[in-house]
């Protein structure tokens, strides 16, 4: 990969890591419980809390691969694909900058992980 594309990644992953962190910081924050005295009014707090909780887990392992694209991209491995070692495509590192696979191996790695859950529910069917 070139330089001036590295840099162009290198911009884009510290943009959005500064994005994420600023986002994820001010809504923990905001993320208060107020007194209800109504349990509907209660239960539904606790539904929005728990859905907002999931998206915060989902930013804060988003802010862990992003720090891991530009660790690579320091140390001269980003781009290269960890399960088989080729140059992951460009248009794929466009689409997803904090891919840390070729589009050939996450296909795999993704029906295999399909394979093994249709082996588990088939398991759990034949047991109930």
């Amino acid at each position: 990969m070139e330089r001036v594309e590295l840099e162009k990644f290198k911009t884009i992953l510290e943009r959005q890591l500064h994005e994420l962190q600023s986002d994820f910081g001010k809504e923990m924050q905001s993320m208060g419980s107020p007194a209800l005295a109504d349990i509907n009014d209660q239960a539904t707090l606790e539904s929005e809390r728990s859905f907002e909780l999931r998206i915060k887990d989902r930013e804060r392992k988003l802010i862990g691969k992003v720090q891991e694209a530009l660790k690579k991209i320091g140390d001269g491995s980003y781009g290269v694909c960890e399960s088989c070692g080729e140059q992951i495509a460009l248009k794929r590192l466009q689409a997803r900058p904090v891919t840390s696979y070729c589009i050939n191996c996450k296909a795999e790695m993704e029906a295999e992980e399909r394979r093994e859950e249709t082996v588990l529910q088939s398991e759990s069917s034949t047991l109930s």
